[in-house]
């Protein structure tokens, strides 16, 4: 396991790990460098941000979100089985059974600074004990990927049992093959 942590809102975290949600749509945040956004990354942790304007992104019935403390807690580990970018508005807007956002943020993420999105499908594993991290500076900004402490001892169990992710895998490759 690389000790990587991808950074994405807590709301998308909670639904990756529990199985409904199984791709992450990302443009990229304004610290992504001149190449911008890519899943240079294919094995990390999925490390929960907060603000609480993501309730209203989202297409489930979400409680508060409370601000982190001193901790932040990594649950859940994903694995990137497929990347690819979309450059179809209609095909990001079909993925819509596979995630949580609302038809609106998916249409600002595609048009955010020129037509497209990367999409990963993951497999997502959650990971026991829960890894308790000190909230540091060096986590804040506005860029995906960042650098995690040496790993714990930590088990890991899949999310969705075999025959529930190749089925979405399946549902995922057909989508996005029908550009």
């Amino acid at each position: 396991m690389e000790s990587v942590g991808f950074k994405e809102w807590s709301l998308v975290c909670d639904a990756l790990g529990r199985g409904t949600q199984s791709v992450i749509l990302r443009k990229g945040g304004i610290a992504e460098g001149r190449g911008g956004f890519s899943f240079r990354h294919r094995e990390f942790f999925l490390f929960p941000t907060f603000f609480h304007e993501q309730i209203a992104e989202v297409r489930i019935a979400a409680a508060d979100i409370p601000a982190p403390g001193s901790t932040i807690a990594i649950r859940w580990y994903a694995r990137v089985e497929r990347a690819v970018r979309i450059n179809s508005l209609t095909i990001a807007e079909a993925l819509a059974p596979l995630h949580i956002l609302s038809p609106e943020v998916v249409r600002e993420r595609f048009g955010y600074k020129g037509d497209g999105l990367n999409v990963a499908f993951v497999r997502v594993f959650e990971i026991s004990p829960v890894w308790a991290l000190q909230n540091e500076r060096r986590f804040s900004g506005c860029r995906s990927w960042v650098g995690l402490p040496p790993l714990p001892e930590m088990r890991v169990r899949a999310a969705l049992n075999d025959s529930a992710q190749t089925k979405l895998r399946a549902q995922f490759d057909q989508i996005v093959s029908s550009s």
